[in-house]
């Protein structure tokens, strides 16, 4: 909005140019969502803690986590409103890729509030329907990828960029529909599998936002892209004030749910932060990067994937529980422990990503 707002000012006012770089606009969201998150949080958590009385339905079945009863859950509406407010502030609105990311960031938010407050109500586990949960989920992301689809011409829209491979794009044609909502979907329940622990799931989520803010920055730009042979994608830039936003919004979400946490994210944060990590990656063309700069996710998910068909086909389990996070709980290791290990295993796996810009 202070784009659309001062850049028209800006041949009379020179400081007004500091609007048109979005280095300084991104500096901009990044400080302005952590403001946000940081006056709101406690409000948000009183709130959150008269509405919910006992908190967060906790397991009977896995690790003792008796000590973290009571604490509220739905805390992901801190990361939704300052990440929200901050990009509308600080972003171009006349851009289609904010608004295709921000749908389905809020869309997936709503989704994950109503699954949250349907497992507060009824105190259980039992939220909103896995399928009923699908089809929402699929919805939104079949919206926003024809949306980003139609922003290129169709050859280069749907054509999927392969990492360490230059100048290439593998043609999917209408495959590359379900493949890009599959993207999405898929890391938004990564992310929800994830949020395990307190801390666990929000700092892989701002180092691959910190990641894909530079991605979109050199994607965005025809001279970068040009140099570093990645696919060019205009307008895709404006994407890094998002990415700011989730990162100062993350860090202020951080504040409160460092071990011990005074809010969980809950469905609420997780779905939509994974599934607009998944829109930009499919902005962006940088799907299969996603994979491995978010690969701490992807190992989380995979280990519920082999717990299950282990068990049936075998009747054996893998692990001592499933995700993976909670397998190292079984086999005695600290919380903290487990929650730094695996951000510096998340650390690792976005330089391997970010790698992948050079090494073509």
């Amino acid at each position: 909005m202070l784009y659309n707002l001062l850049v028209p000012f800006a041949d009379d006012f020179m400081i007004l140019n500091l609007f048109r770089y979005l280095t300084f606009r991104t500096g901009g969201a990044i400080m302005t969502a952590l403001i946000i998150c940081f006056v709101i949080g406690p409000k948000v958590i009183r709130w959150l803690k008269k509405k919910q009385g006992e908190g967060q339905p906790l397991r009977e079945i896995g690790p003792d986590h008796k000590h973290k009863h009571g604490t509220p859950t739905m805390g992901g509406l801190m990361i939704l409103i300052s990440a929200g407010i901050s990009t509308l502030l600080w972003a171009d609105l006349s851009n289609i890729y904010i608004w295709a990311v921000l749908g389905v960031f809020f869309g997936f938010g709503a989704i994950g509030f109503a699954d949250d407050y349907k497992k507060l109500t009824k105190r259980s586990h039992e939220g909103v329907s896995g399928k009923m949960r699908l089809v929402m989920e699929f919805s939104i992301a079949f919206v926003a990828v024809m949306t980003i689809i139609s922003m290129n011409d169709w050859g280069f829209s749907t054509g999927l960029a392969i990492p360490f491979v230059k100048e290439f794009l593998l043609p999917l044609s209408y495959f590359f529909i379900p493949f890009a909502m599959l993207v999405i979907v898929g890391a938004s329940n990564s992310v929800n599998l994830t949020d395990g622990l307190d801390g666990l799931a929000i700092v892989p989520v701002m180092i691959a936002a910190a990641c894909f803010g530079l991605i979109v920055y050199l994607v965005g730009n025809i001279k970068f892209a040009d140099y570093l042979q990645i696919a060019y994608v205009p307008g895709t830039g404006e994407l890094a004030i998002f990415c700011g936003a989730i990162i100062g919004g993350g860090m202020g979400f951080l504040w409160y749910n460092a071990p011990p946490a005074a809010v969980f994210m809950g469905d609420t944060g997780s779905l939509s932060l994974g599934a607009a990590l998944g829109a930009v990656a499919v902005a962006t063309k940088h799907e299969l990067v996603l994979g491995i700069i978010g690969g701490l996710f992807v190992l989380e998910t995979m280990s519920v994937i082999i717990q299950v068909v282990s068990f049936k086909t075998t009747g054996k389990r893998v692990f001592a529980m499933a995700p993976l996070h909670h397998h190292f709980e079984k086999k005695g290791w600290s919380e903290p422990t487990i929650v730094i290990r695996f951000w510096i295993i998340a650390v690792i796996l976005a330089l391997v990503g970010l790698s992948t810009l050079k090494l073509r």
